[in-house]
């Protein structure tokens, strides 16, 4: 599932390629794909629409929108919120309306110019929403009700952090996959921040030190920071919205590298099952025994 890089990847690209561009048509192939309302109205609550920002909140895509062309000085009418969560397999490319369709194409989105924004999920669990303007995005996306903090936000502090895993009696990995504890961080950069923080995953959230909160949170900075600047991780399903690959994974401490030497020491990865997930670390940096 693609985390906050790859998000903050596809958002990046979103604002640069659609700001201000009216939606001058919608078609939708697969009917469960919208989320709300259904699908005749969000087509025809969408035409004539621009995008006026993208905004990301954890994994979720927002779009504010506003009536008529940004571009032509036209008073500011807001025109609703589009979201979208690619979940699984979902990816958003922007193309020419010429190029052939993915077998997977779900939505498209017309756009000047002979463009489109194509929503391709294989899978078939990613969604899409139009929230009209005079109401709240999360009553209508209810999955933003329960968001924790941004982790690259100001307010993400070693304090912040150090109060969530309070008295938790989980695994810090599990923990941190929890997205009411922070937003965004998923199975990838859970395993890549604990290693950098050389905190064992399956240490218990709440028996952190002071010292290893501060290194978790400095490490859970910098490794989202890394993968931003790395266009994120591909593994399976994630491009980017020009359909380029991320390349996080080239340079990934520990995660997928199953039996490869550990970066820093050179003893194996390993990888194990915690509450369901993968998880992958060096058994000698990461200082608590992993049982």
């Amino acid at each position: 599932m693609p985390e906050l890089p790859e998000v903050e990847t596809v958002r990046r690209g979103l604002s640069s390629a659609t700001l201000g561009g009216v939606i001058t048509a919608t078609e939708v192939l697969l009917e469960r794909s919208i989320a709300h309302p259904d699908a005749a109205h969000f087509i025809t609550s969408l035409v004539g629409k621009s995008i006026k920002s993208w905004h990301r909140r954890g994994k979720y895509l927002l779009a504010s929108l506003q009536i008529g062309n940004t571009a032509a000085n036209q008073p500011d009418a807001p025109g609703g919120t589009l979201g979208v969560h690619l979940r699984m397999t979902g990816q958003l490319l922007w193309l020419s309306q010429t190029e052939p369709l993915q077998k997977h194409t779900r939505v498209r989105l017309f756009f000047p110019q002979n463009q489109e924004l194509r929503f391709v999920d294989q899978r078939t669990f990613g969604k899409m929403w139009w929230v009209p303007p005079e109401v709240a995005p999360e009553t209508i996306i209810t999955g933003l009700q329960q968001l924790g903090p941004e982790p690259l936000e100001p307010d993400f502090s070693p304090e912040s952090l150090g109060a969530k895993l309070h008295r938790c009696r989980r695994p810090i990995k599990t923990a941190l996959l929890d997205q009411t504890f922070i937003a965004g961080i998923g199975n990838i950069y859970a395993d890549e921040a604990l290693f950098l923080s050389r905190v064992a995953p399956t240490k218990l959230a709440g028996d952190l030190t002071p010292e290893e909160i501060r290194r978790l949170h400095s490490s859970i900075v910098e490794v989202l920071h890394q993968a931003i600047a790395h266009g994120g991780t591909t593994f399976s399903d994630f491009l980017n919205l020009h359909g380029v690959n991320g390349n996080y994974g080239g340079v990934a401490w520990v995660y997928q590298r199953t039996g490869q030497p550990c970066r820093v020491c050179g003893t194996p990865i390993e990888r194990r099952k915690l509450a369901g997930r993968s998880t992958h670390f060096c058994p000698h940096c990461q200082e608590t025994r992993v049982m």
